[in-house]
């Protein structure tokens, strides 16, 4: 270990795939970001992890969360928000997992698939989490502008084009420190937030119906099975185990048993604070969308807006309690909401690309990339469509997130159950079959919506019988495919082992001292605390 002349002591690097290790600290102790977990028992050491957990909850209230949510409301009222709280309890669990996985191992999910699997099964997943991270990109896009519609009048296709200019302004904000541009979004976030709670007060939702659609579950035909995929989709994304496993590498952290289970205890309480705020936002904004609309008082118009109902038309539902600054105050939201998503985007892209090509490119550059790629189609959907056309597509994209939820989820069950790769931090026998519960349902909820979808469509479509039996091929080749690759990763064997284990058996528990404490603290890795943190200066 390295010792600075302070007395404080600096990360190690693995090297390679052995366990030897470099003298050369990762990050040097002059960087004020840096985040330095201290080597004693105290609640006080919770504030050292706050951030990563509200940093992935972002993505939990982006453009396509407040879509779903408001059709979900227009559409069946309250009936759809036991999905809201089944995912908010699924995704604590499982971001808890992924947080455990980085904290215990030192790698992120992505790097553990790159050392895991075979080339080819291993560039799939790449290609998979790229067009996640493209799907969870496209509500950004044309969220923003729908914002930009709303303040400036701006043409939805016009404003999608301009959203491609963000990446430039998130740039320019970022070198003065992430940590300040996040403060702010939250903080425009929040913002709307409040302005759904006011609107809650107003709306005055029965709390039976409100309760009753929390806890008692139903769904009222093939449209209601689909908008709840969406609501599922949209709340447990695929790029967000990538980008939390990713996250908790940045904290400086004792490799103590007692310091690694910490970690993993304040993670999950501060994941567990950050996804409820999130949980009741997306409760508000369907209560207050589905009071609205079902009540009797309201307008001809509004009607015709509830039952196509998308975010450039949703400032009606705020207007009886703001006025005419409603709809400028939801659009600057829905910026801010959008935006920092882009952040959640842009580092899991990262951390994607690196970890399973060990390919990494500047964030920026990265997140233009990316942007691109998802203005392609919501601007053929905009010129066609409108923004009729370009909600349907918000929709489209959630569904696809929760359809390649697997394909994540999997491994990081695979992995978190492994003592091979978790040793004595492996999930229990309870938490493994929780999770795999949770995991079987979606993966089941997904091929059955999959394969009645396409059936009713096959015999209802009015197609020629040289087209159903062409499409009846490939829809269920496709669906083979798809079975199969999920059974792949769910009954292949574990092979490697993590060397950046420490102190998860009990002869290395015998290294510590009497009290506890550990005389090694793990990486954080200077990829991702650059990452995460960049300022002015060179990284």
């Amino acid at each position: 270990m390295a010792t600075s002349a302070t007395g404080q002591p600096q990360f190690i690097a693995s090297t390679g795939g052995n366990r030897s290790f470099s003298n050369a600290p990762l990050i040097k102790n002059e960087d004020a970001d840096q985040i330095v977990v201290p080597d004693k028992t105290s609640w006080k050491n919770l504030f050292a992890y706050i951030g990563p957990g509200f940093l992935v909850s972002i993505a939990y209230i982006d453009p396509g969360n407040f879509e779903t949510d408001l059709q979900s409301g227009a559409q069946y009222k309250y009936e759809l928000l036991w999905i809201i709280l089944v995912a908010s309890c699924a995704a604590l669990i499982i971001q808890s997992l992924a947080a455990n996985l980085g904290v215990v191992t030192g790698k992120h999910l992505a790097e553990h698939c790159r050392n895991e699997y075979p080339k080819v099964p291993n560039f799939i997943l790449w290609v998979l989490a790229e067009i996640a991270i493209v799907a969870c990109d496209i509500p950004e896009v044309i969220g923003t502008a729908f914002a930009l519609n709303m303040l400036f009048k701006i043409p939805v296709w016009i404003g999608v084009l301009l959203t491609g200019f963000s990446t430039l302004i998130l740039l320019a904000l970022q070198q003065y420190g992430v940590r300040k541009l996040e403060f702010l979004i939250a903080f425009l976030v929040f913002t709307m937030a409040g302005c759904f709670f006011a609107e809650l007060g107003y709306a005055k939702p029965e709390a039976k119906e409100v309760l009753h659609g929390l806890f008692v579950p139903q769904l009222k035909g093939n449209g209601a099975t689909g908008l709840a995929i969406s609501l599922l989709g949209a709340m447990v994304m695929p790029h967000n185990l990538f980008l939390h496993s990713a996250l908790v590498l940045s904290r400086k952290i004792p490799r103590s048993v007692r310091s690694i289970k910490e970690a993993c205890r304040f993670y999950m309480i501060e994941s567990g604070f950050a996804l409820a705020v999130a949980f009741l936002i997306n409760v508000s904004v369907i209560s207050v969308s589905g009071a609205v609309c079902s009540s009797s008082n309201i307008n001809p118009e509004d009607q015709a807006s509830c039952k196509d109902l998308d975010l450039n038309k949703a400032s009606f539902l705020l207007r009886n309690v703001l006025g005419s600054w409603s709809s400028k105050l939801f659009a600057i939201a829905l910026l801010a909401s959008g935006q920092s998503s882009t952040i959640t985007g842009t580092y899991a892209g990262q951390y994607v690309m690196q970890g399973f090509l060990d390919l990494r490119l500047k964030p920026w550059l990265r997140n233009f990339l990316t942007r691109c790629l998802a203005i392609v189609p919501s601007l053929i959907v905009a010129l066609i469509g409108g923004s009729a056309g370009a909600g349907q597509l918000i929709i489209i994209a959630s569904m696809i997130l929760s359809f390649e939820l697997p394909f994540a989820l999997v491994p990081l069950l695979k992995f978190t159950s492994s003592k091979v790769k978790m040793g004595m931090h492996a999930n229990s026998i309870a938490i493994t079959a929780i999770t795999w519960i949770i995991g079987s349902l979606i993966m089941i909820i997904n091929v059955y919506y999959l394969a009645t979808s396409f059936i009713k469509f096959l015999f209802h479509g009015n197609l020629k019988l040289v087209e159903v039996v062409f499409l009846g091929i490939f829809g269920f080749s496709a669906m083979a495919v798809y079975l199969a690759g999920v059974a792949y990763l769910v009954l292949r064997k574990n092979k490697e082992a993590s060397h950046l284990l420490a102190l998860t058996t009990h002869e290395n528990q015998h290294s510590t001292n009497e009290s506890g404490n550990a005389s090694l603290y793990s990486l954080p890795r200077e990829d991702i605390a650059s990452m995460q943190l960049p300022s002015r200066r060179e990284q």
